[in-house]
Protein backbone atom coordinates (compact mmCIF):
# COMPACT_ATOMS: atom_id res chain seq x y z
CA UNK A 1 0.00 0.00 0.00
CA UNK A 2 3.05 2.46 0.70
CA UNK A 3 4.67 1.33 -2.42
CA UNK A 4 1.44 2.12 -4.36
CA UNK A 5 1.04 5.61 -2.50
CA UNK A 6 4.74 6.55 -3.39
CA UNK A 7 4.23 5.79 -6.26
CA UNK A 8 0.95 7.79 -6.77
CA UNK A 9 2.66 10.68 -5.30
CA UNK A 10 5.84 10.31 -7.65
CA UNK A 11 3.60 10.61 -10.70
CA UNK A 12 1.97 14.05 -9.39
CA UNK A 13 5.58 15.17 -8.75
CA UNK A 14 6.93 14.44 -12.27
CA UNK A 15 3.90 16.41 -13.82
CA UNK A 16 4.11 18.84 -11.95
CA UNK A 17 7.78 19.57 -12.42
CA UNK A 18 7.62 18.19 -16.24
CA UNK A 19 8.59 21.48 -17.78
CA UNK A 20 11.93 22.43 -15.75
CA UNK A 21 12.74 19.46 -13.49
CA UNK A 22 14.77 16.12 -13.87
CA UNK A 23 12.60 13.29 -11.87
CA UNK A 24 14.62 10.34 -10.44
CA UNK A 25 12.93 7.03 -9.72
CA UNK A 26 15.09 4.75 -6.19
CA UNK A 27 13.92 1.86 -5.78
CA UNK A 28 15.00 0.84 -1.73
CA UNK A 29 16.17 -2.20 -0.67
CA UNK A 30 12.75 -3.37 1.09
CA UNK A 31 10.97 -2.87 -2.74
CA UNK A 32 9.75 0.60 -1.96
CA UNK A 33 9.82 2.68 -5.30
CA UNK A 34 10.39 6.67 -4.66
CA UNK A 35 10.67 9.43 -6.51
CA UNK A 36 12.63 12.86 -6.44
CA UNK A 37 13.77 16.04 -8.11
CA UNK A 38 17.16 15.05 -6.44
CA UNK A 39 19.46 12.99 -7.28
CA UNK A 40 21.09 10.31 -5.17
CA UNK A 41 22.86 7.05 -5.23
CA UNK A 42 21.37 4.65 -7.32
CA UNK A 43 18.84 6.28 -8.58
CA UNK A 44 17.98 6.24 -11.86
CA UNK A 45 16.46 9.11 -14.27
CA UNK A 46 12.12 8.86 -14.37
CA UNK A 47 11.30 8.92 -18.03
CA UNK A 48 6.61 8.75 -17.91
CA UNK A 49 5.60 7.18 -21.28
CA UNK A 50 1.90 7.17 -21.54
CA UNK A 51 1.07 6.84 -24.77
CA UNK A 52 -2.44 5.94 -26.19
CA UNK A 53 -2.53 4.36 -29.13
CA UNK A 54 -5.14 1.85 -29.08
CA UNK A 55 -5.85 -0.41 -32.42
CA UNK A 56 -9.36 0.69 -33.54
CA UNK A 57 -8.78 -0.37 -37.37
CA UNK A 58 -8.58 -4.26 -36.84
CA UNK A 59 -12.39 -3.86 -37.90
CA UNK A 60 -11.99 -2.44 -40.74
CA UNK A 61 -11.23 -4.85 -43.53
CA UNK A 62 -10.96 -4.62 -47.66
CA UNK A 63 -12.12 -7.39 -49.53
CA UNK A 64 -11.97 -8.82 -52.67
CA UNK A 65 -14.56 -10.70 -54.59
CA UNK A 66 -12.60 -12.54 -57.67
CA UNK A 67 -14.61 -13.91 -60.80
CA UNK A 68 -12.65 -14.47 -64.33
CA UNK A 69 -12.20 -11.38 -66.00
CA UNK A 70 -12.73 -9.07 -63.20
CA UNK A 71 -12.42 -8.05 -59.05
CA UNK A 72 -14.88 -6.17 -56.80
CA UNK A 73 -13.27 -4.40 -53.82
CA UNK A 74 -14.97 -3.74 -50.95
CA UNK A 75 -14.60 -2.34 -47.35
CA UNK A 76 -16.13 -3.78 -44.35
CA UNK A 77 -16.86 -1.47 -41.53
CA UNK A 78 -17.74 -4.11 -38.43
CA UNK A 79 -17.25 -1.08 -36.16
CA UNK A 80 -20.29 0.87 -34.83
CA UNK A 81 -18.92 4.27 -35.52
CA UNK A 82 -18.20 5.59 -39.32
CA UNK A 83 -15.30 5.44 -40.63
CA UNK A 84 -13.11 7.53 -43.40
CA UNK A 85 -11.14 5.54 -45.83
CA UNK A 86 -8.45 6.33 -48.82
CA UNK A 87 -7.97 3.53 -50.84
CA UNK A 88 -5.26 3.60 -53.72
CA UNK A 89 -3.88 0.85 -56.31
CA UNK A 90 0.09 0.60 -57.05
CA UNK A 91 2.10 -1.54 -59.40
CA UNK A 92 -1.26 -1.46 -61.86
CA UNK A 93 -0.77 -4.28 -64.91
CA UNK A 94 -3.81 -5.15 -67.17
CA UNK A 95 -6.43 -3.24 -65.34
CA UNK A 96 -9.12 -1.30 -66.16
CA UNK A 97 -11.10 0.52 -63.25
CA UNK A 98 -8.66 1.59 -61.01
CA UNK A 99 -8.61 5.21 -60.76
CA UNK A 100 -5.04 7.20 -60.55
CA UNK A 101 -6.01 9.25 -57.68
CA UNK A 102 -6.86 7.54 -54.64
CA UNK A 103 -10.51 7.04 -53.93
CA UNK A 104 -11.70 8.71 -50.71
CA UNK A 105 -15.02 8.09 -48.59
CA UNK A 106 -16.55 8.14 -45.34
CA UNK A 107 -18.32 4.54 -44.56
CA UNK A 108 -21.17 4.04 -42.07
CA UNK A 109 -20.90 1.99 -39.10
CA UNK A 110 -21.28 -1.78 -39.40
CA UNK A 111 -21.35 -1.22 -43.63
CA UNK A 112 -19.91 -2.99 -46.63
CA UNK A 113 -19.39 -0.95 -49.38
CA UNK A 114 -18.15 -1.27 -53.19
CA UNK A 115 -15.31 1.35 -53.75
CA UNK A 116 -14.16 -0.02 -57.53
CA UNK A 117 -14.66 -3.00 -60.23
CA UNK A 118 -11.58 -3.56 -61.88
CA UNK A 119 -11.71 -6.07 -64.93
CA UNK A 120 -8.57 -6.74 -67.62
CA UNK A 121 -7.52 -4.93 -70.59
CA UNK A 122 -6.73 -8.40 -72.45
CA UNK A 123 -8.84 -11.31 -71.80
CA UNK A 124 -7.22 -13.98 -70.19
CA UNK A 125 -4.26 -12.67 -68.52
CA UNK A 126 -4.60 -11.87 -65.05
CA UNK A 127 -5.45 -8.75 -63.05
CA UNK A 128 -2.06 -7.27 -61.59
CA UNK A 129 -2.32 -4.24 -58.94
CA UNK A 130 -0.83 -3.53 -55.01
CA UNK A 131 -4.15 -1.91 -53.06
CA UNK A 132 -3.79 0.12 -50.27
CA UNK A 133 -5.95 0.84 -47.47
CA UNK A 134 -5.37 3.73 -45.02
CA UNK A 135 -8.43 4.42 -42.71
CA UNK A 136 -9.35 6.74 -39.60
CA UNK A 137 -12.58 5.86 -37.19
CA UNK A 138 -15.13 8.96 -37.32
CA UNK A 139 -16.54 11.29 -39.69
CA UNK A 140 -14.27 14.40 -40.23
CA UNK A 141 -17.70 16.95 -41.49
CA UNK A 142 -19.88 18.40 -39.01
CA UNK A 143 -19.18 20.89 -36.53
CA UNK A 144 -17.96 20.07 -32.55
CA UNK A 145 -20.92 21.37 -30.38
CA UNK A 146 -19.69 23.55 -27.44
CA UNK A 147 -19.55 21.13 -24.17
CA UNK A 148 -19.00 20.96 -20.45
CA UNK A 149 -17.43 17.43 -19.59
CA UNK A 150 -19.08 16.51 -15.89
CA UNK A 151 -16.28 14.43 -13.95
CA UNK A 152 -16.35 11.06 -15.35
CA UNK A 153 -15.32 9.32 -11.70
CA UNK A 154 -17.14 9.20 -8.70
CA UNK A 155 -15.14 10.05 -5.89
CA UNK A 156 -12.60 11.92 -4.85
CA UNK A 157 -11.63 14.69 -4.50
CA UNK A 158 -8.56 14.02 -6.76
CA UNK A 159 -6.02 16.43 -8.46
CA UNK A 160 -4.51 16.33 -12.36
CA UNK A 161 -1.42 14.65 -12.37
CA UNK A 162 -0.33 15.49 -16.26
CA UNK A 163 -2.43 18.35 -17.84
CA UNK A 164 -2.63 19.83 -21.52
CA UNK A 165 0.63 19.70 -23.75
CA UNK A 166 2.44 17.79 -20.81
CA UNK A 167 5.92 17.16 -21.26
CA UNK A 168 5.67 13.08 -20.77
CA UNK A 169 3.01 11.95 -22.73
CA UNK A 170 0.73 14.94 -23.96
CA UNK A 171 2.57 16.42 -26.63
CA UNK A 172 1.71 14.33 -29.87
CA UNK A 173 -1.49 15.18 -31.34
CA UNK A 174 -3.55 12.72 -30.53
CA UNK A 175 -3.02 13.34 -26.47
CA UNK A 176 -2.07 17.17 -26.50
CA UNK A 177 -5.77 18.18 -24.98
CA UNK A 178 -5.58 15.02 -22.70
CA UNK A 179 -5.77 14.86 -18.97
CA UNK A 180 -4.63 12.21 -16.26
CA UNK A 181 -5.99 12.72 -12.98
CA UNK A 182 -4.02 10.55 -10.22
CA UNK A 183 -6.84 8.31 -8.43
CA UNK A 184 -6.70 4.87 -6.23
CA UNK A 185 -7.43 1.88 -8.71
CA UNK A 186 -10.73 1.03 -8.57
CA UNK A 187 -12.72 4.55 -8.62
CA UNK A 188 -15.82 4.36 -10.77
CA UNK A 189 -15.47 5.27 -14.05
CA UNK A 190 -18.66 6.93 -15.38
CA UNK A 191 -19.76 8.55 -18.61
CA UNK A 192 -19.63 12.18 -18.90
CA UNK A 193 -21.45 12.58 -22.26
CA UNK A 194 -24.00 10.47 -23.99
CA UNK A 195 -23.34 8.64 -26.99
CA UNK A 196 -22.58 4.84 -28.49
CA UNK A 197 -19.26 2.44 -27.11
CA UNK A 198 -17.50 1.97 -30.18
CA UNK A 199 -14.41 0.37 -29.11
CA UNK A 200 -13.52 -1.05 -25.66
CA UNK A 201 -10.65 -3.15 -23.77
CA UNK A 202 -10.67 -4.82 -20.87
CA UNK A 203 -8.21 -7.91 -21.01
CA UNK A 204 -4.85 -6.57 -20.51
CA UNK A 205 -2.94 -6.76 -17.20
CA UNK A 206 -0.27 -4.92 -15.94
CA UNK A 207 1.86 -2.97 -18.97
CA UNK A 208 0.27 -5.44 -21.33
CA UNK A 209 0.43 -5.02 -25.21
CA UNK A 210 -1.33 -1.96 -25.68
CA UNK A 211 0.06 1.18 -24.32
CA UNK A 212 -3.46 2.43 -23.97
CA UNK A 213 -4.45 -0.52 -21.60
CA UNK A 214 -7.87 -1.25 -20.90
CA UNK A 215 -10.07 1.84 -22.38
CA UNK A 216 -13.12 2.49 -23.52
CA UNK A 217 -14.11 4.98 -26.83
CA UNK A 218 -17.65 6.51 -26.75
CA UNK A 219 -18.61 8.26 -29.81
CA UNK A 220 -20.76 11.64 -29.33
CA UNK A 221 -23.53 12.69 -31.30
CA UNK A 222 -21.04 15.53 -33.23
CA UNK A 223 -18.87 12.99 -34.48
CA UNK A 224 -16.20 13.90 -30.86
CA UNK A 225 -14.94 10.57 -28.85
CA UNK A 226 -14.51 10.59 -25.25
CA UNK A 227 -11.83 8.35 -24.47
CA UNK A 228 -11.03 6.59 -20.89
CA UNK A 229 -7.72 4.76 -20.47
CA UNK A 230 -5.48 2.16 -18.27
CA UNK A 231 -8.60 1.24 -16.98
CA UNK A 232 -8.73 -2.05 -14.17
CA UNK A 233 -8.39 -5.40 -16.05
CA UNK A 234 -11.97 -7.30 -15.89
CA UNK A 235 -13.87 -3.98 -14.96
CA UNK A 236 -15.13 -2.97 -18.21
CA UNK A 237 -19.01 -3.27 -17.73
CA UNK A 238 -20.08 -1.94 -21.40
CA UNK A 239 -20.17 -3.20 -24.66
CA UNK A 240 -19.45 -1.83 -28.19
CA UNK A 241 -22.36 -0.73 -29.46
CA UNK A 242 -23.91 0.13 -26.50
CA UNK A 243 -25.33 3.47 -25.87
CA UNK A 244 -24.47 5.57 -22.42
CA UNK A 245 -26.14 7.98 -20.98
CA UNK A 246 -24.36 10.67 -18.85
CA UNK A 247 -23.07 9.50 -15.55
CA UNK A 248 -23.53 5.52 -16.75
CA UNK A 249 -21.02 3.13 -15.33
CA UNK A 250 -17.88 2.61 -17.79
CA UNK A 251 -15.76 0.90 -15.64
CA UNK A 252 -13.22 1.23 -12.72
CA UNK A 253 -9.56 2.94 -12.75
CA UNK A 254 -6.55 1.24 -13.19
CA UNK A 255 -2.97 1.34 -14.23
CA UNK A 256 -2.73 -1.16 -17.20
CA UNK A 257 -0.49 -0.30 -20.56
CA UNK A 258 2.00 2.42 -20.16
CA UNK A 259 0.91 3.80 -16.96
CA UNK A 260 3.55 4.82 -13.74
CA UNK A 261 0.76 4.65 -11.89
CA UNK A 262 -3.04 4.43 -10.84
CA UNK A 263 -4.39 7.26 -12.96
CA UNK A 264 -7.47 7.64 -15.19
CA UNK A 265 -6.16 9.36 -19.04
CA UNK A 266 -9.09 11.08 -20.31
CA UNK A 267 -9.30 12.45 -23.95
CA UNK A 268 -11.73 13.84 -26.41
CA UNK A 269 -10.72 13.26 -29.71
CA UNK A 270 -11.80 13.81 -33.57
CA UNK A 271 -11.58 12.94 -36.99
CA UNK A 272 -9.82 16.11 -38.87
CA UNK A 273 -8.91 14.00 -42.00
CA UNK A 274 -7.40 10.31 -42.13
CA UNK A 275 -6.42 11.03 -38.74
CA UNK A 276 -7.58 11.08 -34.76
CA UNK A 277 -6.78 14.39 -32.84
CA UNK A 278 -7.25 15.75 -29.75
CA UNK A 279 -9.32 18.58 -29.24
CA UNK A 280 -9.77 21.06 -25.94
CA UNK A 281 -12.70 20.24 -23.52
CA UNK A 282 -13.12 21.98 -20.38
CA UNK A 283 -14.73 20.10 -17.31
CA UNK A 284 -17.64 21.46 -15.96
CA UNK A 285 -16.26 22.27 -12.34
CA UNK A 286 -12.75 22.47 -11.31
CA UNK A 287 -10.29 19.76 -11.12
CA UNK A 288 -7.73 20.81 -8.36
CA UNK A 289 -4.65 21.36 -9.25
CA UNK A 290 -1.13 19.79 -8.73
CA UNK A 291 0.55 20.14 -5.38
CA UNK A 292 4.59 19.92 -5.51
CA UNK A 293 5.04 16.74 -2.87
CA UNK A 294 9.18 16.99 -3.29
CA UNK A 295 9.30 20.31 -2.26
CA UNK A 296 6.62 19.98 0.59
CA UNK A 297 3.80 22.27 -1.12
Amino acid sequence: MLARLLICCGLLVASSLAVATTIYKTQHANGVVSYSDRPSRGAQVFVFRDRMDERLERQVHLQIKKQPGSHTVFVRNDLYAPVEVELSFHQVKNLKGAPAQAIRRVLPARSNTRLALLTASRAGKPLVYTPRLKYALGDPSGATLTYRYPLPWRGGPFRLSQGVNGQYSHYGPKNRYAMDIAMPEGTPIIAARAGVVVKTENRQSGRGTDPAGNFVRVLHNDGTMGVYLHLKQGSVRVREGQRVAVGSALALSGNTGNSSGPHLHFVVQRNTGLGLVSIPYQFSQPVGSLPNFALGR
